[in-house]
Formats: C-alpha cells, structure tokens, sequence
C-alpha cells in the first residue's frame, strides 16, 4: 500500500511542478518554414490563394477525408471562409482570409473548436528568386494559455514537421 501512495505522490508532484512551471513559460507560439519551388512566383500564388488547394498539399486537410465542410464566400478573396468538422485527428473548425498582398503574400486565421478552442494566424509569403523560382514561407503564430502553454515547445516541433512536409508536398505538386 505505501508503494501506491509513493506513486501517486509522485505523480502528484511532478503534476504540480508542471503546473508551476507553466506559469512562467510564454504563451506565445511561433513556426516558419521555407522552400524554394521552382515555377513562377504568380503561379505559385494564385494557387495559393485558393484553399480549396490545400485539400492536395496540407498535411492537416487530409486528417480526415470523410469530414463535412462549408465553404462562405469566394475562395481567393478576403473575407471568404471554409469550415469543417471531422473525426478526432481533422477535429473541427474554420479557416478565413483575413488579408491578401497580391502576388506577396495571404494571411488566415484558423479557429478551432475541437480537439480544443484556439486560433492562430497562417501566413504565407512568397519571393521571386532567379530562374522562374519562388521562396515560399509560412508561419504559424498564436497564443495558448495556461495551462496549454506547457505544450508548445511539443507542439512548435510538431507544427515545424509538419508544415515541412506540407511545403514538400506543395512543391511536389508545382513542379509537376
């Protein structure tokens, strides 16, 4: 009996110093990942800026390809919204453009509401360089408060991983 209550008082603890430490940490998580795809720079936004295509390249949209979803609005503009709701891994939400610098650059915000209530700001930039090719840059920003906190440098490596291969994918599918 004393082995159990050594256990639990252990887990106990290392719970409460968890805890604690949260208090300290940042709330604030950011992630940016670049590549170079090679076509053109308006090409390479135009498909962008749909997010419609995301279906074909974001790592995130193919969770779950049985989900329901919404669209509100044009998809390429401001203002326009998709929505979903899916099994645990796709979870449910929305994503929105929020601002778009043509040729430049697309900023979302996406809301979750499950597999938890957050949101966060998506941008995606992208450069000319030489040669008909194009740096492509996305960031991911946003807040998670206490207690969720305690997460994110877990989370900021598993955003970097994964929009890596999201950006693989998306230049695989350009240079076709």
């Amino acid at each position: 009996m004393t082995t159990l209550i050594t256990i639990l008082l252990i887990i106990a603890g290392i719970i409460a110093l968890l805890l604690i430490i949260g208090l300290f940490m940042k709330r604030e998580h950011y992630v940016k990942c670049e590549i170079i795809i090679n076509a053109p720079r308006q090409k390479v936004f135009d498909y962008l800026k749909l997010l419609k295509n995301q279906e074909e390249w974001n790592k995130y949209s193919k969770a779950d390809p049985n989900r329901e979803e919404e669209f509100i609005g044009k998809d390429g503009t401001v203002g326009y919204i998709y929505a979903w709701s899916g099994n645990k891994d796709a979870g449910e939400g929305a994503k929105e453009i929020m601002n778009i610098i043509e040729g430049k650059r697309i900023e979302t915000e996406i809301r979750f509401v499950k597999p938890m209530k957050t949101s966060a700001t998506i941008i995606m930039e992208t450069e000319s360089l030489l040669n008909n090719q194009t740096k492509v840059s996305m960031s991911n920003a946003g807040i998670l408060n206490y207690p969720l906190n305690i997460m994110i440098p877990i989370f900021q490596k598993m955003f970097a991983k994964d929009m890596d291969s999201s950006l693989f994918n998306l230049k695989n599918i350009l240079e076709k």
